[in-house]
């Protein structure tokens, strides 16, 4: 919810328009992905739907990025955000990388 929050936050330029799309569909398929994770058919539908929250977590990192970069958001903010944004990551990364079947 608080990546659609920020791309609230977001100025009305083009550009950010475009990051402002970006960001809040790599940052809603993180949770919607793991939703379906937890709903799979089967252990190989499970793997891919996790890999698919680490790619959009990743993904979502790089918008942040960008967003820092382009000092659209208060910095304290933003180190608050990616932070978070970091640690989902990580998560996904480490389920990822620890499933045994």
């Amino acid at each position: 919810m608080e990546i659609i929050k920020i791309s609230t936050l977001l100025p009305q330029t083009t550009e950010a328009k475009v990051i402002k799309n970006q960001i809040t569909k790599s940052g809603t398929s993180v949770g919607a992905n793991y939703r379906e994770a937890n709903r799979s058919r089967s252990k190989a539908d499970f793997r891919n739907k996790i890999k698919i929250c680490e790619s959009e977590a990743s993904e979502t990192l790089y918008w942040l990025e960008i967003i820092e970069e382009m000092k659209w958001l208060k910095s304290e903010y933003m180190d608050i955000i990616k932070k978070e944004s970091s640690e989902i990551l990580a998560i996904y990364t480490s389920i990822g990388k620890n499933l045994k079947f």
